[in-house]
């Protein structure tokens, strides 16, 4: 029972954690059709940002604001400089945004060092408490709630308002979409840049669990690629059911098989893919 609980618990931490990276990414893969290879480098350079500005103030929430907006103005930098080529071919998406990788890794290292680091956790969400006999951290339960409250806040944007309506029309049918004097451009460069600073505020969440090392941003863009897959590109309600399905999915599998991880986590989305190509919330576009 023991087992049980602590697993679960740390699945639905790793989901959460994944739900605030993959939300932004599957948002622009929906909306621009743009797999941005360089989103879990833009993760990391906000982790390791918050990191430094966490040390120099002490403060977690001005390195969540530090880490977001570094993440977002380079998101925003890329975007504006690069949006034809990005737009232009999925192969032109992969050499280039997997080159900004490569380039934000490298400068990681030098800027940083290759010592792996951590940030602390604030002091009021530090310590543990017992859930249903288990010790377990505060800090990772404020997480699991903080998904749960963000996912509501995001559903009720996405669905709700009319901002999330322009939003969803440029999802659906871009070129209707400008024939109704929607700026589309414009909701490009703001979707890319929400969706960057995302990861970089998840960089620095992130970091009191999973660490700062050069190589995680690869690791956690690899998940979050099977959690948009999975829940259906575009679609954020499917990012949050698919989140926690692969977080815990991977904490189990961890703890039981760890040679075996890869295994299991790809073999239910192949199966998923052979039923709904399109994801479980997902749509089947023209394109």
């Amino acid at each position: 029972m023991r087992f049980l609980v602590f697993q679960t618990l740390n699945g639905l931490t790793t989901g959460a954690l994944l739900f605030f990276i993959a939300s932004g990414l599957t948002v622009v893969f929906g909306l621009m059709r743009i797999l941005n290879l360089a989103h879990g480098a833009l993760f990391l350079l906000g982790g390791f940002v918050g990191f430094t500005v966490q040390m120099a103030t002490g403060s977690f929430v001005l390195a969540a604001l530090a880490g977001g907006a570094s993440a977002g103005l380079l998101g925003l930098v890329t975007q504006q400089l690069f949006t034809r080529t990005l737009l232009r071919s999925a192969f032109n998406q992969v050499l280039l945004t997997l080159g900004i990788a490569f380039i934000l890794d490298n400068a990681i290292l030098v800027i940083w060092g290759g010592v792996p680091r951590s940030l602390q956790p604030p002091l009021v969400l530090s310590g543990s408490i017992s859930v249903l006999g288990v010790m377990y951290p505060v800090y990772r339960l404020f997480l699991i709630g903080l998904a749960l409250l963000a996912g509501a806040a995001l559903w009720s944007f996405w669905e709700r308002s009319r901002l999330g309506a322009v939003i969803r029309a440029c999802v659906d049918d871009r070129p209707m979409a400008a024939a109704m004097a929607i700026r589309v451009d414009m909701v490009f460069a703001c979707v890319f840049t929400v969706g960057a600073a995302l990861a970089g505020i998840t960089g620095v969440l992130g970091g009191p669990v999973l660490g700062l090392s050069i190589g995680l941003d690869f690791d956690v863009l690899l998940l979050a690629v099977v959690v948009v897959v999975v829940g259906g590109i575009g679609s954020l309600s499917g990012a949050f059911i698919a989140s926690m399905l692969v977080g815990l999915i991977d904490s189990y599998v961890k703890a039981s098989f760890p040679e075996l991880s890869y295994f299991t986590l790809f073999a239910p989305v192949i199966l998923i893919l052979l039923v709904r190509p399109a994801g479980l919330f997902g749509r089947a576009t023209n394109e």
